[in-house]
């Protein structure tokens, strides 16, 4: 695989890679992004950073959830969750999250 190509696959795989991407201002096909909608995010992420945290396992369930209900089938998600001590999916979030598959 030429290094052009596994350096694309790198900048645009991963969890972090959007964070990476907005730190440079430029998106993933190389374009600069624009000044206003980096401003604007900026200011939304600093609002977040300054929110009180309702604790770790919450949020890990949260991004569980909202990661997880891309790649894995309802049923296998919250059986997964309900195994690993979290408390299984909620109505609102299948309706959120499975509702128009």
């Amino acid at each position: 695989m030429p290094a052009e190509t596994n350096e694309v696959n790198q900048t645009t795989t991963g969890a972090d890679a959007i964070d990476v991407a907005i730190a440079k201002g430029i998106d993933f096909d190389g374009s600069p992004i624009p000044t206003a909608k980096l401003e604007l995010y900026n200011k939304v992420m600093a609002l977040e950073a300054n929110r009180q945290r309702s604790g770790v396992s919450n949020t890990m369930r949260s991004r569980i959830v909202r990661i997880g209900a891309k790649h894995i089938p309802q049923a296998e998600l919250d059986t997964l969750l309900t195994e690993a001590g979290f408390a299984p999916l909620k109505e609102k979030e299948i309706a959120f999250f499975y509702g128009g598959k």
